[in-house]
């Protein structure tokens, strides 16, 4: 991999900072939050004590997840004091609570499902990763969050007959892929079971996907997104026998559009401004791909410079704009250091 594209302590100190910047960030806010009656009317910060910044709640929630991730890998970051503060601030009993009682509410069955759901478990199962005190006390804290989410998923799945393929938040695979992530972390193995048997129902027989991407505001290949998750489900045998018939002519490179960067013509427009994490997520996804892979499949002679130009059409772009800002450096976090260890 390119020196400079990789997740280095400059580049740590970089995304820290810009999530920092944005997670006390009450407005602009785009709320996900159905009006029942007068009372409704409140404001973000009233509403998720916690996750109340960064323009919308799941991307004030992966926000931390960032910076609970960097906390932990590079210790040697400038702001882990200002980290350590925010966290012990905001991961309280008064504040979980309320964002609890915010789903308890009838009208917030659908909050945030699934990706926002995902990105909670993310952070949880990012925060049990932590061997120091106060990263034990924060996933303690957090628990009780989390596990309403585990049982949203427990209530959810069944019901979902059929996967959303689509290239932003409804994406089931992301969420099972994220959601997998945590339970490894939390040994939850019942509910990793759970995930997985989703997994195969849904995509287990997929076959010549087509890939017609990217579309106008994805930032998630629905292709390779699902490559991914069947990645982390299956044996890495199991795995590259359906990857074969999946995608027969990856290594040759086709369809073309999953190893080009997609182009973004509007960065202030925040649905063409997903393209941008598309190339990050892409880049992702193909390394999770590539790692499941056996080690002489030929996609390997042609993936890693398709890696590449999708980082480095994305990375320079994590600032300038708001519409990005708030949320692209989570993404090239995930790109740049694609598994949780």
């Amino acid at each position: 991999m390119n020196r400079s594209i990789i997740l280095d302590a400059d580049r740590a100190e970089q995304f820290a900072r810009i999530a920092l910047g944005h997670v006390g960030r009450e407005y602009p806010n785009k709320l996900d939050h159905v009006l029942s009656e007068e009372r409704d009317v409140r404001g973000p910060r009233a509403l998720h004590p916690i996750f109340f910044g960064s323009f919308d709640w799941h991307s004030c929630v992966h926000a931390h997840w960032l910076l609970a991730r960097l906390y932990r890998r590079v210790p040697t970051l400038a702001v882990a004091g200002q980290i350590r503060a925010w966290f012990d601030a905001q991961f309280t009993p008064a504040k979980v609570a309320a964002e609890c009682a915010y789903l308890r509410a009838p009208a917030s069955r659908g909050f945030e499902r699934p990706y926002g759901w995902a990105w909670l478990l993310m952070l949880q199962g990012e925060l049990v990763r932590h061997e120091s005190a106060e990263g034990r006390a924060w996933a303690a804290q957090l628990a009780p969050l989390a596990m309403m989410f585990v049982e949203r998923f427990a209530a959810f799945l069944p019901l979902a007959t059929y996967p959303i393929r689509s290239g932003a938040h409804a994406n089931t695979a992301f969420a099972l892929l994220l959601a997998l992530d945590y339970a490894a972390a939390d040994g939850q193995g019942a509910f990793a079971e759970r995930c997985a048997q989703s997994a195969r129902r849904w995509y287990g027989e997929d076959r010549g996907c087509q890939a017609w991407e990217p579309s106008l505001d994805e930032f998630l290949s629905p292709a390779l997104t699902e490559a991914a998750l069947m990645a982390e489900v299956l044996g890495s045998a199991a795995f590259g026998a359906w990857f074969d018939a999946f995608l027969p002519e990856a290594a040759q490179g086709r369809p073309s559009t999953l190893f080009a960067p997609a182009a973004v013509s509007d960065r202030t427009d925040g649905k063409i401004a997903h393209l941008d994490g598309l190339n990050l997520s892409r880049a992702w996804c193909w390394r999770r791909i590539g790692a499941a892979l056996p080690g002489e499949h030929p996609l390997h002679r042609t993936v890693g410079a398709s890696i590449e130009a999708h980082l480095a059409s994305a990375l320079g772009q994590l600032t300038g704009n708001y519409m990005g800002e708030h949320w692209l450096a989570s993404f090239a976090l995930l790109a740049l250091d694609p598994f949780s260890r």
